[in-house]
């Protein structure tokens, strides 16, 4: 079976995060891999149209979307929650990472279009966020999920 085929949405000013994972990705002493279905470059583009159009495309070639849960993701309207509503439209897996370190959802955080829809949530670190890409299915139900400590521990946490 091949890579999870992952889109990773976040709010620009965690950009460095997502580039965190990009290292994480790169380093053979890390078991953290996934096909990266995001914009290879950043859109050269002020126009909205076009931006979402190049998103979307990226967005329907990917099975999982991870969604970086920093302080502000919640009131990032005009990409994350639109890229977020496109993933859940394609039917993706969601996997919420928050940065803040917490092991399930925090409402003052998480944007109210993954909450409550069978989505899991993890904190921000290699080993779990690797796992939830490679093995986590989405539940159609009203819950938010996470991992139980044994699972953590299983990982070296």
């Amino acid at each position: 079976m091949g890579l999870p085929r992952t889109f990773v949405g976040f709010s620009s000013t965690d950009i460095h995060c997502y580039r965190l994972m990009q290292a994480w990705k790169a380093n053979k002493n890390i078991d953290f891999n996934f096909a990266n279905c995001q914009l290879q470059a950043e859109v050269n583009s002020e126009n909205e149209a076009y931006i979402k159009r190049k998103c979307r495309e990226r967005i329907n070639l990917a099975g999982k979307y991870v969604v970086l849960i920093g302080q502000d993701t919640k009131s990032k309207h005009k990409y994350v929650r639109w890229e977020a509503e496109v993933a859940i439209e394609k039917n993706c897996t969601i996997i919420g990472v928050n940065l803040d370190g917490s092991r399930s959802m925090v409402r003052d955080t998480c944007p109210p279009i993954i909450r409550d829809i069978g989505a899991i949530f993890v904190p921000f670190s290699p080993y779990i966020v690797a796992y939830a890409i490679q093995n986590f299915e989405m539940h159609n139900d009203n819950d938010n999920y996470h991992y139980k400590d044994h699972v953590y521990t299983s990982l070296g946490y």
